[in-house]
């Protein structure tokens, strides 16, 4: 009873902190003029990656590889195929020409390039710093060309607010985000540990869906308020900070090994991302719409039959 209570509280937390977010990113990109989607690609998809970035660097610090590299492919192939596959199910998400040129492409190969290097050897710290370096690259560019297209903000309904109240909103709802999904994510995890899983699944399933739930929440409520580029933003945000900038920090740390890592591991990550990117040519062209939504679904649930058959 202690857990389900923690369960629901921290879900009402989420929920709350959500609805904060999302009000108070949207009016910073009002105010600054930069793009819903960069700012659901940088303080919502950082924010909301919060969660992933505490699970994965205390189990680089305790050297357990298992945690800190299934949270992350987990985290991602949840966030790709789960979160935003329902979010379009809810509401259909455009997809415009820099995301489909620039944005989504960088996501499929950030995850080529950490699928490459766990391939051979796995991350060595002078590894971490080359992810660390394409991320920071990936910020910059995205700052520089990130402004607003004209009349983005012309059918704008919600009530403006002061830049400090917008900013105290951000404050707020990541807090409740974090550490409502936190509390979230011990009950799941006492009641696992409890079951007798493995680590490995832990952290690909309880983990990384439990770390995620930020970002679902948070692309459900977006989407409710009509921002489909914040939706968008927070989960290409959230993959390419895991890959890059999580993986990046837990390497320098400590060397990663993907040891625990399989083909099915490895496909599942590139899979997910690159579906994404296919449903701008099928179905409603430039929209991840229902038909796409399905295919993600049923991809992510062939990855999950697979993980349970292989306890």
């Amino acid at each position: 009873m202690i857990h389900i209570f923690a369960l629901l509280l921290g879900l009402a937390m989420v929920i709350c902190g959500a609805n904060a977010l999302v009000e108070g990113a949207s009016s910073i990109a009002r105010k600054t003029g930069i793009s819903e989607f960069v700012i659901g690609l940088v303080i919502v998809g950082f924010g909301t990656s919060l969660p992933e970035l505490v699970v994965s660097v205390t189990g680089a610090i305790a050297r357990n590889s298992d945690i800190a590299v299934g949270n992350v492919i987990g985290s991602n192939v949840f966030n790709t195929c789960f979160i935003l596959a329902v979010s379009a199910l809810f509401s259909p998400v455009a997809i415009t020409r820099s995301n489909k040129l620039q944005d989504i492409p960088f996501a499929i190969l950030a995850a080529f390039i950490v699928a490459l290097m766990g391939k051979y050897g796995g991350l060595s710290r002078l590894d971490g710093v080359v992810l660390l370096l394409l991320f920071s690259g990936y910020l910059y560019w995205s700052f520089r060309n990130g402004q607003a297209e004209s009349g983005s903000f012309d059918n704008e309904q919600s009530k403006d607010v002061s830049a400090w109240l917008s900013a105290g909103m951000v404050v707020a709802g990541l807090a409740l985000l974090i550490f409502g999904g936190r509390l979230f994510v011990h009950s799941a995890e006492a009641i696992a540990r409890m079951l007798g899983v493995s680590d490995k699944f832990i952290a690909i399933t309880v983990l990384a869906m439990g770390t995620s739930l930020p970002e679902f929440v948070t692309s459900i409520v977006a989407l409710a308020k009509k921002r489909s580029q914040m939706a968008l933003g927070n989960i290409i945000g959230s993959n390419v900070f895991n890959l890059l900038l999580i993986l990046g920090v837990s390497a320098v740390i400590s060397p990663t090994s993907f040891a625990r890592v399989d083909i099915y591991d490895y496909s599942a990550l590139l899979l997910s991302i690159i579906l994404v990117w296919t449903s701008v040519y099928t179905g409603k062209k430039n929209v991840l719409d229902r038909f796409d939504a399905s295919l993600m679904l049923v991809a992510f649930s062939a990855y999950m039959v697979k993980i349970f058959l292989a306890l």
